[in-house]
């Protein structure tokens, strides 16, 4: 921060001496007064843009985290157990990465009204009324990572 501070003031010196070797070269060589004003309008532009990148630019800071999980292992009894067919269990999956029912359709190559028809299999078969809970009890039944 003491640097982008420095540089600032640096260059803006530098502007002011700049300004000043003009205001000279107006008085003596009696410049018009619209170069002055773009010159003096330029100079501050620039300076405006290169401190507003500086000053507002992200500071972007990469974390690497490391997990130590084991493997998802679907629990197969658990699945019998229910009865989901291998479809309402693909489609139960999808649902649980938040995907719509569109989207899903789009992925698995069905349409939406057989998307529907899954998801209410799902929720008979898991004892569910919404997604979040046929999710949270296919979870628990460790049907769905």
């Amino acid at each position: 921060m003491k640097k982008t501070i420095l540089i600032y003031g640096l260059s803006l010196a530098a502007l002011i001496m700049l300004l000043k070797v003009l205001q000279y070269k107006y008085m003596l060589m009696d410049l018009s007064i619209e170069v002055y004003i773009g010159v003096i309008a330029a100079l501050f532009t620039i300076t405006g843009v290169w401190a507003g990148s500086k000053l507002i630019s992200p500071k972007i800071k990469t974390v690497v985290v490391e997990t130590l999980s084991t493997p998802f292992i679907i629990n197969e009894e658990a699945v019998k157990s229910t009865g989901l067919s291998q479809r309402e269990l693909e489609v139960l999956q999808l649902m649980a990465a938040g995907f719509s029912n569109q989207e899903i359709a789009d992925k698995i190559f069905v349409s939406v009204s057989t998307v529907k028809s899954h998801a209410a299999g799902i929720f008979l078969k898991l004892d569910a009324k919404r997604r979040t809970q046929a999710i949270l009890k296919a979870k628990e039944l460790k049907i769905i990572g």
